[in-house]
Parts: C-alpha cells; sequence; structure tokens
C-alpha cells in the first residue's frame, strides 16, 4: 500500500534526520554549520534533482502530465489563498501564519519522497508544483511578510531552482540530452538529496529551545490547521478531480501535487520572518512541529488518498 511505503520512507528520513541531531548533540559539529550543508543543498543539489528529472524522451503524455502538474499547482494555491483568507478572518491570523499555513516545505521533501516511492521517473511532475510555489513565494508571500504590495523580482527571476526548472523544460521540449558524464554527474548529485537534506533538519532541531516552542498555545491551533484541515480540504477536492481529469496517470500526477502541500511550513518563511522582523522565533517554531508531526500526519493523507 501507497501510504504504507510513505511511512517507511518518511522514517528512512527521519532516521537520518536523528543522526545530524546526534551529531550536534555530541559535539561533533555545530548546528550553525548546517548553513554549509543548506546552501549545497539549494544552490546545487537541488538543480542538479530538478534537470536530471527533465533528461527524459520527450512524449505527449509526458508533456500533458507536465501540464496537468502545473495547472494543479496554480489551481491548489488559488484553493490555499482562499481557504487561508477564511481562516485568517475567523482566527484572525497574523502574517507568519498565514504565510506558514500556505506555504510549505516541498522542495527539501516531495522530491526524495516521490523518488523514492513512485520512482525517479516521476519527480519531473514534482516540478510543476514547485516553480509554481517558488513563483508565489517570492511574490505574494514576501510581500505578505513584509507588510507591503513589493515585489522582489530579481529573487524571483534569479531563483536557482526556477532557471533549473526552465532549462530542464526546455531540453525536455527539444529532446536535448546532455553527455553521459555530466547526466551521471546529476543523477549521482540528485541522489543526494534525502540525506543531505534530512541532515540539516536534524542538525537545526539540535539547538531547539522546546520550552519555547511548546510554551505557545496557539501554535497547536496552526499546526492543526496546517497538517489537518487545510491538506485534508485540498486532499478531497483532488480525489473529486481525479476521474474528470483525461491525462493518463492523472491521479499519481495529482498526489504528488498533494504530497507537496502535506509536507511541513516552509523553512523560507522563518528565513522571511528574521530578515522582516515578522516573530521569527514562532516561524520556528512552527516550521518544527509541522516537521515532527508529518511522519504521522502524511502517511494517513496518503491512505485517505487512496480509499
Amino acid at each position: 500500500m501507497l501510504s504504507v511505503l510513505l511511512a517507511q520512507q518518511l522514517a528512512v528520513l527521519f532516521l537520518i534526520m536523528g543522526c545530524g541531531f546526534v551529531l550536534v548533540k555530541t559535539g561533533l559539529v555545530q548546528s550553525r554549520e548546517s548553513r554549509t550543508l543548506s546552501v549545497i543543498t539549494l544552490y546545487l543539489i537541488m538543480p542538479c534533482v530538478i534537470l536530471n528529472a527533465f533528461q527524459i524522451d520527450y512524449s505527449d503524455q509526458i508533456r500533458d502530465g507536465l501540464i496537468l502538474a502545473f495547472l494543479a499547482g496554480a489551481a491548489i494555491h488559488a484553493v490555499l489563498f482562499a481557504l487561508v483568507g477564511l481562516l485568517g478572518r475567523v482566527f484572525r491570523l497574523e502574517a507568519v501564519e498565514k504565510a506558514s499555513l500556505i506555504y510549505s516545505n516541498a522542495g527539501n521533501l516531495i522530491i526524495p519522497l516521490v523518488t523514492s516511492v513512485l520512482g525517479p521517473q516521476q519527480v519531473i511532475y514534482a516540478s510543476g508544483f514547485l516553480c509554481v510555489q517558488t513563483v508565489f513565494l517570492w511574490t505574494h508571500g514576501q510581500s505578505l511578510m513584509r507588510g507591503t504590495a513589493s515585489i522582489s523580482w530579481k529573487k524571483l527571476l534569479c531563483n536557482i531552482n526556477l532557471l533549473a526548472s526552465l532549462a530542464g523544460i526546455l531540453l525536455f521540449v527539444t529532446g536535448t540530452h546532455l553527455p553521459l558524464v555530466l547526466e551521471d554527474t546529476l543523477s549521482t548529485l540528485a541522489s543526494t538529496i534525502g540525506p543531505v537534506s534530512m541532515l540539516v533538519v536534524g542538525m537545526l532541531l539540535a539547538d531547539v529551545s522546546w520550552s519555547q516552542v511548546l510554551a505557545r498555545k496557539r501554535i497547536y491551533g496552526i499546526v492543526f490547521l496546517k497538517m489537518i484541515v487545510i491538506p485534508g480540504t485540498v486532499l478531497l477536492l483532488l480525489r473529486a478531480a481525479a476521474p474528470f481529469v483525461p491525462v493518463a496517470g492523472a491521479s499519481d500526477i495529482l498526489f504528488i501535487s498533494l504530497m507537496a502541500v502535506i509536507t511541513p511550513s516552509a523553512t523560507t518563511i522563518t528565513q522571511m520572518a528574521q530578515i522582516y522582523d515578522r516573530g521569527a522565533s514562532y516561524a520556528s517554531s512552527i516550521n518544527v512541529l509541522t516537521t515532527l508531526v508529518c511522519i504521522a500526519t502524511m502517511p494517513l493523507m496518503a491512505f485517505f488518498y487512496m480509499l
């Protein structure tokens, strides 16, 4: 069963996360040194993963699936904006809470999970959601955290993962394959995305003040909304839409989009909260708790989607 396989792969990733935690707690490395691994992941490994995913032969079926992935990503974000807007009025959500509810840590989790659960040939469809989220994150998300309507077009257009996706699409559409040596290099680096990402998370968790995280009563409601209510709503909509989508493998492609939604809150929101003085410790706390509970909620969501 897919949910069981997902739980097994999550368990593997969380054990790797535990290794990072232990490395810091035993004094072998320091938590702040995780920044080096984060830079390597963001600027080297992730672009390799994306480019490697597009190194496949062009076909109409894959093209249609990729278009569906982009459309699903856009539709899901429209639902997220509307749902969080409604919840914001009901619960008087702060900017950091809204951003944490909308944007997920899909980049670090969805690709290794899709690779392990569905196979590397399906990673190309994960890029659809990631591209859409990247655009919204550096336009709407940044404006939300800054408290202004301004947009950093430079950061958007220079985003390495967005550029890698556009380059990958160009290679795919034109049927261009990189030389074998380069392709093997991309594939080898891409295979490290899961372990390196989870080591970073483990190293960061080792430096968390748990008393501060657990002291906020409101955070439990936010985590419940992020990991149960919002993904549950998206799940129901995707399940209802899947039978009517005239694309081969539509159910699996929409499941990949769902996997992106059911991941923890985005670490980028914590970074933006630090820059714009919008409650960085609170954003970090939301990220930490959603990361811990996802090992239970993600297989649960997968199970209900596959029913």
